[in-house]
């Protein structure tokens, strides 16, 4: 009798529990005949998030010694034209702010797109311009010109869980608007090779083409983070329950860069690390169990003017742990260039702290006495965040304007150029005084894994 009574008290409990935990939901969780529901948070959610449709010029790759002049003049074969054709892809984006027009999305969805159209829930569609993009997180910001928007308001993605809620929208397939839900499998995923700086929400809500730059929200209707990738082994298209959405607050630091300078002014520590292991904490003598392990420091770096050297353990940054090297990189790539920050440090056996002032990463704009048909790029050396970093030599382009010369030329962001006039580039002093003259210029590329020739005249 008394355990029955006792199961009585615990069943009145749980009741009266769930009964506060849906009275604290900030929408009504049922129906109007008393079933569970997420209508009314979404009713509130999807018209901030939106279709993406781009259409893009795409040049028809020839034999790279067709552009080769010396080869075309040996064997008497007349200039080519370049051959087009037109691609189309689809994609999702988020209102991040309704008054101004702005719309978050990912970069690989608008990349190179000659031509964006965003078509909102209500019908109507806009063309969009771009305002900055950031490759290295694959965070995009473009403008619309309409009125009367919706926009998502921001969670604090430091605050997720595992085993959160979490619902996606986006348009997988072309099919229209979809929601799917689950869970926050994991945070904090990293090292995947997908983007240059990691900080991956995990969900099992099903992500799948199309859905890229959707939105991840939480069961109040706020954006925690932009759904990006899927894991699918064997090259598989579909979901299989692993999709990684960019965090809210990671998003947040990128998009103030973009609407105040159109790009992220990265800063730089000016190391190379890699993670503390049980061997090499034996090695060091060090009894660090997380951390990044100091292998090189740059000359004149913030990390030399610091007094970094190698065989420290950097164990964490602004008093913030630090788990790898990879979150090392991503809290040093997410700082504001100038920024102070204290490091602290395993040297010996002994604990120091370190300040270090970051700066920006080495680039440089084209302009002025430079080859004409360089105008309107950026260059710069090939950062840490780079796949090709250690396995290539070359000079990235960063950016390259619209309708620039160098656009017209054929350029394109994140183009490595690896030989000038050939002649092997390794870095930014390399390719310089080659970049400055009006003469003819043969530029051998590298463009998603590819090489080619790029003749500028």
């Amino acid at each position: 009798m008394n355990n029955f009574k006792t199961a009585l008290v615990w069943l009145a409990g749980i009741s009266l529990l769930i009964q506060v935990a849906v009275a604290a939901l900030p929408f009504d969780w049922f129906s109007d005949d008393k079933m569970p529901t997420l209508a009314p948070m979404l009713d509130q959610s999807k018209p901030a998030v939106v279709n993406i449709a781009t259409r893009s010029n795409v040049r028809i790759q020839d034999n790279p010694l067709l552009d080769d002049p010396f080869f075309r003049r040996f064997f008497n074969i007349p200039e080519q034209q370049p051959r087009h054709r037109t691609k189309q892809s689809l994609g999702s984006g988020v209102i991040f702010d309704a008054k101004q027009g702005l719309v978050l999305t990912n970069n690989h969805v608008i990349h190179r797109a000659d031509e964006i159209t965003v078509s909102l829930t209500d019908g109507r569609s806009f063309q969009a311009e771009v305002i900055g993009s950031d490759p290295a997180t694959d965070v995009a910001l473009i403008k619309i010109p309409a009125e009367q928007l919706t926009a998502l308001p921001l969670a604090d993605s430091d605050k997720l869980r595992v085993g959160d809620f979490v619902v996606a929208i986006g348009n997988p397939f072309g099919l229209g608007q979809t929601v799917t839900s689950g869970i926050v499998s994991a945070l904090g995923r990293s090292g995947l090779g997908i983007e240059g700086y990691e900080n991956f929400i995990q969900t099992d809500a099903s992500i799948n083409p199309g859905n890229s730059g959707g939105a991840l929200v939480n069961l109040r209707g706020e954006l925690v983070g932009i759904n990006t990738a899927i894991f699918s082994p064997g090259q598989k298209s579909g979901n299989i329950g692993i999709g990684f959405a960019i965090p809210s607050n990671m998003v947040k630091q990128i998009t103030e860069q973009l609407i105040e300078y159109g790009e992220v002014r990265r800063a730089h520590l000016g190391v190379q690390m890699q993670d503390i292991s049980p061997e090499l904490a034996n090695a060091f003598n060090l009894k660090a169990e997380h951390g990044a392990v100091v292998t090189r420091v740059l000359q004149d770096s913030a990390a030399d003017k610091a007094g970094l050297q190698v065989g420290d353990v950097i164990t964490a940054i602004d008093g913030d742990k630090l788990l790898s090297a990879d979150s090392l990189r991503n809290t040093i790539g997410l700082l504001l260039v100038g920024q102070t920050i204290e490091l602290d440090i395993l040297r010996e056996g002994k604990v120091k702290t370190l300040k270090a002032i970051v700066k920006e990463t080495k680039k440089q704009i084209a302009q002025g006495a430079v080859h004409p048909k360089l105008a309107g790029a950026t260059f710069g050396d090939l950062e840490q965040s780079s796949p090709y970093y250690g396995k290539l030599d070359g000079v990235v382009v960063y950016s390259v304007k619209r309708e620039s010369p160098a656009w017209n030329a054929g350029l394109r962001t994140n183009d490595i150029i690896t030989s000038a006039n050939k002649l092997p580039i390794k870095t930014l002093d390399d390719f310089k005084p080659l970049a400055h003259n009006g003469k003819q210029l043969l530029l051998n590329l590298t463009r998603n894994g590819r090489a080619m020739f790029l003749l500028l005249r």
